[in-house]
């Protein structure tokens, strides 16, 4: 809500002397007639913090008032000035609401590109050097994070255990301990086996605090795109069947798939229980996991890269010849 009042003529020519001229510290304005007005200017006699002493004298208690003061220099990557609005709580009801209302039609018409701060203020107190310094000290305080940030923060320090095997829950060498049910440890030892599945994909059921066998399937490489899902995430365990220069051999792959657009909840849960599932795979269900792979989607896992991964390219180093040393003709 704005007030209609406008900065005078006078409070204009005042603040513009003001920014050349640097023996002056700022300046207080109030409201007269309907319009803003220049009520007292204040020399820089000393620093900052020094010169704040001066407005101890020039404000009342129960008036309300702005208060410009030059705080940096114009070479700072702050802009120099800083608006405080000060509102006593004592203050009568019309008085605030008009200062509060009239606070933004001031920096506009000032120019806000020439503030760095603007404040409010309600005791002489929040004034001094003492209560500068607990300003900045409240804005050097990271803000509180939002319930999104909150669980986004989780979800890095979930991967971030999951990673290096540590967690603060129940366990420490496999990650948070979720149970795997016996129907999906029966699917992983099919697996082992060599019969007709090749992909096991398991699945954390949230309300049950559990992890389930989500599908068991013979599918090729391309065809992950089609049986994995890219809307949630996913442990799959898939037996890499191929041959490589004339050997035969299926080592067993985990793929922790985790899209971005899956539920934040979902990717902390998932990212604290990978390391469970591959212990309970490996201890459980007897595989041995070859490779760990982690993608955002299927797409992102190809044949190519599986076999890059398994049989990376030997560099061929040149060798050069020593020049031969010039004969005679």
């Amino acid at each position: 809500m704005q007030s209609g009042i406008t900065a005078s003529l006078e409070l204009l020519d005042t603040f513009r002397a003001v920014i050349s001229d640097s023996s002056v510290r700022g300046l207080i304005v109030g409201i007269e007639n309907e319009a803003l007005v220049s009520k007292e200017t204040l020399p820089s006699a000393g620093s900052f913090e020094e010169d704040l002493g001066q407005l101890h004298g020039l404000l009342q208690d129960n008036q309300p008032a702005y208060i410009i003061l030059r705080r940096r220099d114009w070479d700072s990557r702050v802009a120099p000035f800083i608006c405080v609005a000060y509102v006593p709580d004592i203050a009568n009801v019309r008085q605030k609401m008009l200062f509060a209302s009239t606070r933004n039609t001031l920096l506009r018409e000032l120019g806000s590109d020439r503030f760095g701060e603007s404040i409010f203020a309600t005791t002489k107190g929040d004034l001094t050097a003492e209560g500068f310094k607990r300003h900045d000290a409240h804005l050097a305080k990271p803000a509180p994070l939002t319930e999104e940030e909150k669980i986004l923060k989780e979800v890095k320090e979930a991967e971030a255990e999951a990673s290096t095997g540590a967690s603060t829950r129940k366990a420490t060498s496999r990650g948070v301990l979720t149970p795997v049910t016996e129907e999906a440890l029966e699917a992983l030892r099919n697996l082992k086996s060599g019969g007709f599945i090749n992909l096991v994909q398991l699945a954390v059921n949230v309300e049950k605090e559990r992890i389930e066998l989500a599908s068991a399937s013979t599918a090729a490489i391309g065809d992950f795109t089609r049986v994995i899902p890219d809307d949630t995430p996913r442990y799959s365990f898939f037996l890499f069947d191929h041959t490589f220069e004339g050997q035969q051999e299926s080592p067993i792959v985990f793929i922790y798939t985790c899209p971005p657009q899956s539920k934040i909840k979902e990717r902390m849960i998932y990212a604290a229980s990978r390391g469970s599932v591959v212990a309970s795979a490996e201890a459980d269900a007897g595989l041995t996991i070859a490779k760990r792979l982690e993608a955002s989607s299927a797409s992102e896992v190809s044949e190519l890269q599986l076999l890059e991964e398994f049989h990376p390219k030997k560099e061929e180093k040149e060798s050069f010849s020593r020049p031969k040393r010039p004969g005679r003709r």
